[in-house]
């Protein structure tokens, strides 16, 4: 027998303690390290990127003890607070990242770019860095700058974390002194990208661009008679949120996005009816968030109406965000696989 329940009837209420404690790499890097890393030996870069990260790990925590007295006289340190790890989709990136995390001391934070921002919108900018100022390493994932705003936050976020002793790693395919472009007036906030950029060691990872392969097709979607069958022989004995699409939709917008991963917590399956194309991209940048949680969790999906290379218009697909959409609908594809075709995602 399948537990249905319904994500439109979840109102998570988390408190801040609960949300900082949701910053770890999630289960597909649970286990990860830099032995099991495997370097591919015609990029030389990417041994090296594992040998940069194990010093780095080593100084993490190093200069934050010995109380304020210390602090105000010891020699300052001038090596730069973070490194960053610049490469393109599949060379590892991420399994660095979460590595490392595994590797150093804590308190230490991990999360994508965008968790960082919506948690600063749940808690207030100035907690956010009382919050994470006693950390002594924040790892941010995916790092993008998708609008004036953001670029300014996450500046002022980054250099109060620094000068608090935090160190910092991050990744993205993008070089900080070039985030932005594309997406804004970049060279208006070229000094809170600067800002940014004199953050972080850049260290290059080469290797085969996953941007190159095209998405994957995705799956023929289900008629809507067909779903209760498929959702009884996939997630017989589990539990399932089988929602209407346009209801889906519409309840995400008074739930804020640092509690999706609240939201689907208990969830081993997700049954979408009458899928639609998202026109509104307020709509669509909400649920590409809502993507990354299902694919942190590995929950597959079962689904009805248009396919997910379709959930997003064509004019998103070509803009400003297009990279988090193509992101979300490759993520979202392999688990309709999973659900679908029992492919692994």
């Amino acid at each position: 027998m399948v537990q249905i329940e319904q994500l439109a009837a979840r109102t998570p209420a988390v408190s801040v303690d609960e949300l900082l404690k949701g910053f770890y790499p999630s289960p597909r890097f649970g286990q990860v390290s830099f032995a099991s890393y495997r370097p591919d030996p015609k990029q030389p870069s990417q041994s090296a990127a594992v040998r940069a990260l194990e010093g780095f790990a080593h100084g993490v925590g190093s200069n934050g003890e010995g109380g304020l007295f210390k602090k105000l006289f010891a020699k300052k340190d001038d090596s730069r607070a973070g490194i960053y790890l610049d490469g393109g989709f599949g060379v590892g990136k991420t399994h660095l990242l979460a590595s490392l995390w595994h590797a150093a001391p804590g308190p230490k934070a991990f999360g994508t770019f965008v968790e960082y921002t919506n948690l600063v919108g749940a808690l207030s900018f100035r907690k956010t860095v009382e919050a994470l100022s006693s950390y002594k390493l924040v790892c941010i994932d995916e790092f993008e700058l998708d609008d004036p705003g953001d670029t300014v936050l996450m500046s002022r976020l980054m250099r109060e974390l620094a000068d608090a002793g935090v160190k910092l790693a991050a990744t993205s395919n993008t070089l900080p002194g070039s985030l932005g472009d594309g997406r804004f007036a970049a060279v208006d906030f070229q000094r809170e990208i600067q800002v940014l950029a004199d953050q972080f060691d850049v260290i290059r990872i080469d290797g085969e661009d996953f941007r190159h392969r095209g998405l994957p097709a995705a799956p023929s979607p289900l008629k809507n008679s067909e779903l209760s069958s498929h959702m009884k022989a996939e997630f017989d004995g589990k539990r399932v949120a089988q929602d209407e699409f346009s209801t889906l939709i519409a309840h995400l917008a008074g739930v804020h996005p640092s509690r999706y991963r609240q939201l689907i917590d208990g969830i081993d399956g997700v049954v979408w009816r009458n899928v639609h194309t998202i026109t509104e991209q307020a709509v669509a940048l909400r649920f590409v968030v809502l993507a990354d949680r299902l694919y942190d969790k590995d929950v597959p999906i079962l689904a009805s109406g248009v396919p997910f290379d379709q959930l997003f218009t064509e004019e998103m697909m070509t803009g400003g965000y297009m990279k988090k959409y193509f992101r979300a609908v490759s993520r979202l594809t392999a688990l309709a696989r999973e659900g679908q075709n029992h492919e692994p995602s």
